[in-house]
């Protein structure tokens, strides 16, 4: 074990943590003022839900011995053998810290899903729902791309999360917005958000967290750690600009929640390529990913699905171009793999191939859990109650007092 990976990876699981509370500050600024407490409460919720689930089962299904390619066994229920010393170990850090650092992604996984279906779910039914895509669908995912599943065989690569995380959340939340269909009067009344400061600050501690996100999926204080690092955040930097410049482009002026949203969008492009391309690269990555996520949200009213919180067209728009850009711009003397631009053109087939299997399990997996969802306790809260708020009716609270 080498003390200096543990104490950086400690680090690493902290700042994933923190991560979900500031993608609640950062959906709970843009709905509106009524349901601020319950959108904020469905990331919150996560962290109780998913470390419970993933100490029980949830860790061994995603990274227990492969059965076939597709899901853990379950050698690993209740953490057996998950201790300081044994099986398991990567890199210089004990597999109990790696099945942490590993439970954080989860947590936020969940939570990020939560932005497609705010200001209309039945609480009920957004705990059961986030109970069976953690087993059902997550565990999978993260075991094909990082368990030694299918994904990986293929030779598909993910750095921290492009699959595993964005383009999973996004399909399954395409899935919750077509099953719970648009807010009531959505065209007719004003949803605009209701505390964008609040939104601003959700997103730099996003933008912080996403630190330990990438350079943490390293799992070492090497020098990948660093190259990871720096690639997040001129990702970022380049997404913001990406982002208004079509925005300032389109509308006229730029916006505080466009710099915010890309930001997001540029972090979220570099995830599954943080470790593999160049700096140069991850420039060209995060302008692109601001732009192409920019026309992603602008274009869920033309397709006529209501993503309340734009889950879709910056996680699943960004998380699938960073993939395909991850089988372009890989490099070997990063980190072994070369993309298309190398001299590799196989590679950019291949994650179009993880793109396409990602997508397809996601959301039809998610349509399933859905229906099971609503068959139960009902997926959506009645009119009267969605017109008045969800945060009296839901939670009994109020987050300003009048």
């Amino acid at each position: 074990m080498n003390p200096a990976d543990i104490a950086f990876i400690i680090i690493c699981t902290g700042l994933v943590m923190l991560m979900t509370p500031g993608l609640a500050l950062f959906y709970g600024g843009l709905v509106r003022s009524r349901n601020v407490l319950s959108t904020t409460m469905h990331s919150f919720i996560t962290m109780g839900i998913v470390p419970v689930l993933w100490f029980v089962v949830g860790y061994s299904l995603a990274f227990g011995p492969d059965l076939g390619g597709i899901i853990g066994g379950f050698s690993h229920v209740l953490l057996r053998g998950v201790d300081m010393e044994g099986a398991g170990a990567a890199s210089g850090i004990p597999p109990l810290l790696f099945m942490l650092f590993q439970c954080m992604f989860a947590v936020l996984t969940l939570a990020l899903i939560s932005g497609s279906y705010a200001e209309r779910i039945h609480f009920p039914a957004m705990l059961l729902f986030s109970i069976l895509w953690l087993l059902f669908v997550y565990c999978p995912m993260a075991h094909w791309v990082w368990g030694g599943g299918w994904m990986a065989k293929m030779g598909a690569v993910d750095f921290a999360g492009g699959a595993v995380v964005h383009m999973a959340s996004a399909a399954g939340g395409l899935a919750a917005a077509r099953t719970l269909g648009p807010r009531l009067g959505l065209g007719r009344k004003s949803f605009a958000p209701h505390n964008l400061p609040l939104t601003l600050l959700g997103g730099g501690i996003l933008w912080f967290g996403w630190f330990g996100f990438n350079a943490g999926s390293a799992l070492a204080a090497n020098h990948l750690a660093v190259h990871a690092m720096v690639t997040t955040q001129m990702a970022a930097a380049a997404g913001v600009l990406g982002w208004l410049l079509v925005e300032w482009k389109h509308v006229g002026k730029p916006t505080s929640l466009g710099a915010a949203s890309g930001a997001l969008a540029g972090l979220v492009a570099i995830t599954p390529a943080a470790g593999f391309v160049d700096i140069w690269a991850s420039l060209v990555i995060g302008l692109v990913g601001g732009i192409v996520c920019y026309v992603g949200v602008l274009c869920k009213n033309r397709l006529g699905y209501d993503d309340a919180l734009d889950v879709v067209g910056i996680h699943g728009v960004g998380g699938t171009w960073g993939a395909l850009a991850t089988g372009i711009f890989a490099v070997s003397s990063v980190n072994g793999v070369d993309g298309l631009l190398y001299g590799n053109p196989g590679q950019l087939w291949v994650q179009f191939v993880s793109v396409v299997g990602t997508w397809g399990f996601v959301y039809v997996a998610s349509l399933i859990i859905l229906r099971v969802v609503d068959t139960l306790v009902g997926l959506r809260v009645a009119p009267d109650p969605e017109i008045a708020g969800l945060d009296m009716n839901e939670h009994n609270e109020r987050a300003y007092q009048i």
